[in-house]
């Protein structure tokens, strides 16, 4: 079904989630006028202050994957999303605010997928952001710190099925990824977003499931933001995406975009614990599905992949823990832990959109 959030267009199946769907169908009309700032070169991010949100862009998006386990040895993956889409560059309060918050939630196991998302109206307190002290937050799903940076930071989640804390510091710098943060997207269209990554996270915690006992957690994690104006290009299908901890000292991500009738444009970033941010051109970067399974909704989607990046010695062979990752929120997608062989043998995150 071809659905319009807030004037942008999304490829996106009917979804379980009823609420919110209903709550969508609660949101403005885009206004005729949208005036958003572009994302433009020679503008770099800059650290602590682009931490704070910006509403003079069309969208923000917060990505946190964290692997843990307890201490029977059992693993976990946790998967926590935090949205702003505006449908104008209008600075409104109350129910005339043009922001919309999307936030998900996801915790999975190599047998099981714990999973909700929710949605909130901007302008009205049920959501948003603070910098002084640092606080993202819809309804009482938030994360938190005392500092004016998200570290160190607290995810606090209650949903009726599940819940959990992780406490995250980081244990290496900040990355910005492309050039100076600014990462193209398209060769020749100007299509690009302003990137800064955390790579290196130490979490500690518990969750909840299936209102069982909480457990104890611990492990490693990784948060990217991402900002800017145009969520889908033109002739864009979707995207595939990929973040790998080689080892304790390095960790790549790398990224396809799919376009209509056109190569797909690929980049990536290699970054390490001494502080460097290597940006990858498409030059160098193999990626090639190998495996396609049928997945929820009969999808046809490449659950396995082989990665390389000759130039650095990288050969990756990956492999979902858990095939049964389609999310079908509002904005439904692929999304889950994966293993690898080949070179490194490594954990990761994959998300694939379009399908």
């Amino acid at each position: 079904m071809l659905s319009i959030l807030f004037g942008v267009y999304f490829l996106s199946e009917s979804s379980d989630n009823k609420p919110a769907v209903n709550e969508l169908s609660l949101v403005q009309k885009p206004a005729n006028k949208q005036v958003f700032e572009p994302v433009l070169p020679n503008h770099p991010v800059v650290l602590p202050n682009d931490f704070r949100f910006h509403p003079e862009y069309q969208h923000e998006w917060w990505h946190y994957f964290a692997n843990v386990e307890d201490k029977k040895g059992n693993k976990y993956s946790v998967q926590w999303s935090y949205i702003r889409i505006a449908s104008d560059e209008r600075d409104m309060v109350g129910w005339q605010s043009p922001q919309l918050y999307i936030s998900h939630i996801v915790v999975s196991n190599k047998h099981k997928v714990w999973k909700q998302q929710r949605i909130a109206r901007g302008g009205i307190g049920q959501a948003g952001m603070i910098v002084r002290p640092f606080r993202l937050w819809l309804d009482n799903w938030s994360w938190r710190s005392l500092g004016n940076t998200p570290f160190p930071g607290q995810l606090d989640v209650q949903t009726d099925q599940f819940a959990l804390q992780l406490r995250s510091k980081t244990s290496g710098p900040f990355a910005l990824l492309g050039d100076k943060g600014y990462q193209k997207k398209h060769d020749l269209l100007p299509i690009a977003s302003y990137n800064l990554s955390a790579p290196f996270l130490s979490v500690k915690g518990w969750l909840q499931l299936d209102k069982n006992r909480a457990v104890e957690v611990k492990g490693e994690a990784w948060m990217s933001k991402e900002w800017g104006t145009g969520l889908i290009a033109a002739g864009q299908v979707g995207w595939d995406w990929f973040v790998f901890d080689l080892n304790n000292d390095t960790t790549l991500t790398v990224s396809r975009y799919r376009h209509d009738q056109q190569m797909p444009y690929m980049f990536g970033t290699l970054m390490t614990k001494s502080g460097k941010a290597i940006a990858l051109s498409g030059d160098e970067i193999l990626m090639e599905p190998t495996l396609y399974r049928t997945v929820a909704d009969g999808k046809q989607l490449p659950i396995e992949w082989a990665i390389a990046v000759p130039k650095h010695g990288i050969e990756l062979n990956t492999k979902a823990i858990n095939r049964s990752l389609w999310l079908p929120f509002v904005i439904p997608y692929w999304e889950g832990p994966i293993q690898t062989t080949g070179t490194h043998t490594a954990n990761g995150f994959m998300q694939l959109t379009g399908y």
